[in-house]
């Protein structure tokens, strides 16, 4: 089994948002952090409204957000009774973007949407991997290896 990732795009976003250029994104993060498959992961690209309610129904945050991921992995501190699936697939979990939040931080940020799409994939899939931007250090780990995958993406 090669490695699947799940794109899911709102039926509003679909023009906006090339899949397979968001697939071979993900691809090239996964494989710069030495992640070989069978592996599956999902990303979702939606609106603002519901990136919301689910960060409210999940996280007891009722407020609008750019990116969440659930893992599917163990994460260090998480119950120890949570059974991964026996199939010898790793199973990362689902990245969950708000379009519309990417497209108003690029705005802000004065580049293009692409680039702020980029950014949150990438931050997205860090965080199924295990990095954290809790604790001063663990956020700086977190940043610094964002933006060397980031810039990896646009220069290649």
């Amino acid at each position: 089994m090669k490695g699947e990732i799940g794109i899911q795009i709102e039926q509003e976003f679909q023009k906006c948002i090339d899949a397979q250029w968001v697939r071979k994104l993900a691809q090239e993060v996964l494989k710069a952090e030495s992640i070989t498959p069978p592996y599956e992961m999902s990303l979702v690209f939606t609106d603002s409204e519901t990136v919301r309610r689910l960060n409210r129904d999940y996280r007891g945050i009722d407020e609008p957000t750019d990116v969440l991921a659930f893992y599917m992995l163990p994460q260090q501190g998480a119950d120890a009774d949570f059974v991964s699936p026996p199939d010898d697939v790793t199973h990362f979990g689902e990245v969950i973007i708000s379009y519309p939040k990417a497209v108003e931080q690029a705005e802000e940020q004065g580049h293009s949407t692409e680039q702020e799409l980029a950014l949150l994939i990438i931050h997205g899939i860090l965080h199924l991997l295990g990095y954290d931007h809790e604790k001063p250090e663990e956020e700086a780990r977190m940043k610094a290896r964002g933006g060397e995958l980031l810039e990896k993406a646009i220069y290649t």
